[in-house]
């Protein structure tokens, strides 16, 4: 029983210090209580009820900090979050925070850099559009603005 505070208080702590989604902290209570599923969901429900866990929280601040600091869109988010066991409900609202103006501005920039070291090439439309496919952005979403920077606006 000691064994189990002493890791509900060292899950407590990891929580406090970063967002974590329940999924991850339940992998981390299951390799430390030797694959025991219930005694970590049990863990995983008291972090949940002591607000250490949230996965809305947890959605949110991995969706803005994608979109902003690494220029992921929003399928590659929304399918990074599914990865983790977070529902499609709570991806739809963590993606509608998503400053949309802000991540047209990053994708800009990415695809910007990415065509000074294409420019020139035969295929460079279509590098540019691939790259911003595997950034995770739409079709629809990135067709005009490959357009408008491969003809130099």
């Amino acid at each position: 029983m000691e064994d189990r505070d002493k890791l509900l208080g060292r899950l407590q702590d990891l929580c406090a210090r970063a967002e974590h989604c329940s999924a991850d902290i339940f992998q981390k209570a299951m390799k430390a209580l030797d694959w025991d599923r219930v005694a970590s969901q049990e863990m995983v429900d008291s972090l949940v009820k002591d607000g250490y866990i949230d996965d809305r929280r947890y959605a949110e601040a991995f969706a803005r900090d994608k979109a902003q600091l690494t220029g992921w869109g929003p399928v590659k988010i929304s399918y990074a979050l599914a990865a983790k066991g977070i529902g499609k409900d709570v991806v739809s609202e963590a993606l509608s925070m998503i400053d949309a103006g802000k991540a047209s501005a990053k994708l800009r920039s990415l695809l910007d850099a990415k065509y000074r070291s294409v420019q020139g090439e035969a295929d460079a439309k279509l590098r540019l559009l691939k790259y911003a496919l595997t950034r995770g952005y739409e079709y629809s979403q990135i067709e005009t603005l490959v357009n408008d920077i491969v003809s130099g606006k």
